[in-house]
């Protein structure tokens, strides 16, 4: 008996190369960056004018919006220029797959497949990237290695790891406080994991049940609140990103 089982906590492998498992969140991913690189081409050839219009006006004051904003929060210019990249290829990348996973086709179109005891069930195609745990872990693990990677870069090993180890001998206080901002460090990929899959996967656990009890009309509203909190997550995450990037390049006394 065919039927359509809820959105599970990790994503289905829709087709395999070799031993790997192609999943339907690797599809989604992959068109998200194909969607970016489209744009970025298009960007990249157009000729720039002086007094600018239509597309070049709307990303002028996309860019230019979100490198004040930024700045605002670092409070250093040249730092701001050094964190823009990476902060704003996370912002656009997580935003994009967002809203990818609103359009129509998502979550419900599928290959059926056999499950054991529960039958022939549909295996989603596409489903949005970040409703799988394994994403939201993988883009946090990015994010916290860059402030790493930016710290020890920017501070030196003295003045950056100078704020994990201290000689417990000559200061055993500052030593446990060291540790607990070791152990802070795991806990971000933690937090950030959780609240960017928390809030993904939940929209679409609603979606799927408004759609299903009520189809139609009653789903626009909920539609549209997604459409806020995807640019919202996305927002957040480039900006904790963003506050991790600045407090990992202040010096510590």
């Amino acid at each position: 008996m065919a039927q359509f089982i809820p959105p599970t906590l990790a994503s289905e492998p829709v087709f395999h190369i070799g031993e790997f498992a192609v999943r339907n969140t690797h599809i989604t991913s992959v068109f998200t960056l194909c969607v970016l690189l489209v744009i970025a081409l298009i960007l990249r050839k157009k000729q720039y004018q002086l007094i600018p219009s239509g597309v070049q006006n709307f990303m002028e004051i996309l860019i230019g919006g979100l490198f004040d904003f930024f700045d605002q929060i670092v409070g250093d210019t040249e730092k701001t220029k050094k964190f823009f990249p990476l902060v704003t290829t996370i912002f656009l990348f997580v935003i994009v797959s967002n809203w990818m996973g609103l359009l129509p086709g998502f979550g419900s179109i599928g290959v059926w497949e056999e499950m054991g005891e529960e039958g022939m069930v549909l295996v989603p195609i596409l489903r949005s990237t970040f409703a799988d745990v394994n994403m939201t872990f993988a883009l946090a693990l990015i994010s916290v290695t860059a402030c790493q990677v930016f710290g020890f870069s920017m501070l030196g090993m003295k003045g950056y790891g100078g704020k994990f180890f201290i000689n417990p001998l000559k200061n055993p206080v500052g030593s446990f406080v060291g540790l607990l901002e070791l152990m802070s460090e795991g806990s971000k990929m933690i937090s950030f994991s959780f609240r960017l899959f928390g809030n993904v996967f939940a929209g679409e656990v609603l979606l799927l049940v408004i759609t299903f009890l009520v189809p139609y009309v009653a789903p626009l509203p909920f539609y549209g609140l997604e459409i806020f909190v995807g640019f919202i997550q996305a927002l957040v995450f480039a900006f904790l990103t963003l506050v991790f990037l600045k407090i990992a390049t202040t010096a510590h006394h």
